[in-house]
């Protein structure tokens, strides 16, 4: 059964996305969210992440729960640049441009990212501006926008289903910061 849509302080009605509006792998981060008010998701996640990361000093910020795999400053800033990606591709949406977005390679922009050689405190800095960034972009659409359609990484997808891939991305990445790179200490 389908919760019901929450209604927002600017009077706007969002649903959760529904099975159609976005590719299926997306499902793995969209049925992550529970509840039906994304804006309110998305800014409670910005508080979390907060809790999570206050008090780190920078080694934590370079641990590696595996030789091969990113640290946590690593982790950060690939869920800054995903975030930035999709709110880019939900203005790029929202506002009806119908022009075909490319998809992109996460390892490489980790790769090239200077997430490594950056001090912790600056990376969640961006992850803060990032979110309040992504939060003002939603938090001005209208109702129209929400529902619009795009194509991104040539599959379809609507502005609604980006917002809740955001959230989820983030929950999928925080717990297994929480789980694999705090919970040691």
């Amino acid at each position: 059964m389908l919760e019901p849509a929450v209604v927002t302080p600017a009077g706007l009605t969002i649903a959760r996305p529904e099975p159609g509006e976005y590719a299926p792998y997306y499902e793995g981060y969209i049925s992550l969210i529970t509840g039906c008010d994304i804006l309110a998701t998305l800014d409670g996640q910005r508080r979390q992440m907060m809790l999570l990361l206050s008090g780190r000093d920078e080694s934590d910020g370079d641990i590696r729960y595996a030789p091969d795999k990113w640290s946590a400053k690593e982790v950060l800033g690939h869920v800054c640049d995903a975030e930035r990606i999709f709110a880019y591709r939900a203005l790029r949406i929202s506002r009806g441009d119908r022009t075909p977005i490319e998809g992109f390679e996460q390892d490489d922009y980790v790769k090239n990212g200077p997430f490594a050689r950056a001090p912790l405190a600056e990376i969640i800095e961006d992850y803060i501006a990032v979110r309040r960034a992504t939060l003002t972009l939603l938090r001005n659409l209208d109702e129209e926008a929400w529902a619009r359609r795009g194509v991104a990484n040539k599959n379809e997808i609507t502005v609604r289903a980006l917002a809740y891939i955001i959230a989820g991305h983030e929950l999928h990445h925080r717990r297994i910061l929480e789980g694999k790179y705090f919970s040691r200490r």
